[in-house]
């Protein structure tokens, strides 16, 4: 496996619009972040990935483009963008960007060309089929809606849509549409970003027919299609290989088998990707599927291809409301779950927030969610006659929202994150959890990634070191080992709200290096506390 600084880095992701709004107007923006890069420079980030801010209608948080090569007005500017770059290069950082190529916005030019009629030029840079016995082609659905198809009278035809209706997909079957692709990515590199994180890459490519799906419910068949990987070697070939930069692709619907296509060093198509096993299979903590799936990867990709270890970002419920105990341990457990995520085999992403150990959010009402996807699945059910309080409920701990509202700062109103109204409510809980107290505190959650972040960047045994899950039938404790060369480090983990036992005998010389609670380092306690981690350091 070769050494890469991707590999080795630590990432921040930046949903700018709640992360620090420098203007009053309610919404993130990118002098915001400027303003708060010693922050993260501080905290000991390499890497800053950045959600989209390209020029849109904000459909869908910015997911919709209208315009490649403009900058939202909500966010700032390109002169500003382009000093946001040199800020972050002058500390030593990185910055990657969104890359959103499976879809547009219904407003952006080349849809608009394309929907003009049936032989525009750009018709065939989207995706359009006549009706079928006068409804849609198939029986698809997207991920926002009963229906991947949109019906457009002008023409007479329907648009297909993986996403929202406002988000007509691209044809990649196009070359002219790819190579316009390819000179965008081009554009942006240039500039001096280090790379992309690729949104929904897999979805590229198409089925060859458009044939109904046993399952329409199972959207997996909107993934994975043939040609999707000649898509991504002419990318490399075409822009990639020609720059040192990090590419992780978010890869919906794969097995480890299927993953390691898209990662493996001798294929040339991504540097790594996120899988979605954790999030689709775990709608809440399940230890034996948790380490099933740690397990099945680490083996899938070993030597070859390279993993991404996250439990939240902008579209998933942050970690300690999800998969931790935000009540009676929120603090231990956002440890623990750092502990997890950062000795784990793979490069570590942080949300932010995260290292404050932020949760999840509950409003009174639908009205009080911005959540594309939760509003739509929300209308649809009550439209089917189900109660909405109950709708309502069932939507509440997945939704989106979870991990959207404004980056908690200070006390002050709106958490210090605006002097204005912000675009979605704070999370009432911000006068005890912001990052001001947490800077406070010694013992806080943000000086323990601190510690994690440290330990990572001086321990290769933490990045190289090979996996072995040792106790993979314990549904409480999870203990596993990295070993590197001549080092091996030991990770225990009690995941569950009670103490449990557990012997260290077959471990010599051994040095307990961190730990979530304040333990004697000198001393090795064989009663595990709720949501405690700790890591020893096994000498040879």
């Amino acid at each position: 496996m070769n050494k890469k600084w991707w590999k080795e880095a630590v990432v921040y992701q930046i949903y700018w619009r709640s992360f620090f709004d420098s203007d009053r107007d309610g919404y993130g923006d990118i002098k915001g972040i400027m303003e708060k890069l010693d922050y993260i420079k501080d905290l000991g980030i390499d890497v800053i990935w950045l959600n989209p801010f390209y020029k849109s209608p904000d459909r869908d948080n910015g997911y919709d483009i209208s315009d490649y090569y403009g900058v939202m007005n909500r966010a700032g500017d390109m002169a500003t963008f382009e000093e946001l770059i040199q800020e972050i290069h002058s500390r030593g950082l990185k910055v990657i960007m969104d890359l959103v190529v499976n879809h547009t916005s219904d407003q952006h030019p080349w849809f608009s060309e394309s929907r003009s009629s049936k032989d525009n030029p750009k018709r065939d840079w989207y995706i359009w089929e006549d009706p079928k016995g006068g409804r849609e082609p198939n029986n698809w659905r997207s991920y926002f809606a009963p229906s991947c198809w949109e019906w457009d009278e002008p023409t007479a035809q329907y648009y297909y849509h993986s996403f929202a209706v406002e988000q007509p997909d691209l044809n990649w079957r196009n070359p002219e549409l790819r190579n316009e692709i390819y000179k965008m990515m081009r554009f942006w590199l240039d500039k001096g970003i280090d790379g992309f994180r690729m949104d929904v890459i897999n979805l590229l490519a198409k089925k060859e027919d458009f044939s109904d799906a046993e399952n329409p419910n199972n959207i997996s068949y909107l993934a994975n299609n043939p040609g999707i990987h000649d898509y991504l070697q002419e990318m490399h070939r075409e822009v990639l290989r020609h720059y040192d930069v990090m590419t992780v692709g978010e890869i919906p619907f794969v097995s480890p088998e299927e993953g390691l296509l898209y990662v493996d060093e001798s294929r040339n198509e991504l540097n790594t990707l996120f899988h979605f096993q954790v999030a689709d299979d775990m709608p809440t903590w399940d230890m034996l599927r948790y380490k099933e799936i740690q397990t099945s990867w680490y083996e899938g990709l070993e030597q070859r291809g390279w993993n991404s270890q996250f439990l939240n970002n902008h579209d998933h419920t942050r970690q300690v409301t999800r998969y931790g105990n935000d009540r009676h341990y929120r603090v231990q457990s956002a440890k623990l779950l750092a502990t997890m995520i950062h000795t784990l085999p793979g490069t570590p992403y942080i949300f932010q927030g995260e290292e404050i150990g932020m949760t999840g959010v509950r409003f009174d009402s639908i009205e009080d969610y911005n959540d594309i996807a939760m509003k739509n699945k929300y209308q649809e059910e009550v439209t089917k006659g189900r109660d909405p309080q109950e709708v309502f409920e069932s939507l509440i701990l997945l939704s989106r929202d979870n991990s959207r509202t404004p980056m908690q700062w200070n006390d002050a109103p709106q958490a210090g994150f605006s002097s204005g109204e912000p675009w979605i409510k704070v999370n009432p809980n911000y006068k005890e959890i912001n990052v001001e107290a947490a800077l406070n505190d010694p013992d806080s959650v943000y000086f323990y990634y601190k510690k994690l972040i440290a330990l990572r960047k001086e321990n290769d045994v933490m990045v190289y070191g090979d996996y072995k899950d040792l106790l993979p039938d314990d549904e409480h404790l999870y203990v596993y080992s990295r070993s590197c060369k001549d080092e091996t480090w030991l990770i225990v983990l009690n995941h569950c709200d009670v103490e449990q036992a557990f012997t260290l005998d077959g471990f010599t010389n051994r040095k307990l290096i961190l730990s979530n609670y304040q333990r004697d380092l000198e001393k090795d306690e064989e009663v595990l506390f709720p949501h405690e981690a700790r890591i020893y350091q096994i000498k040879k």
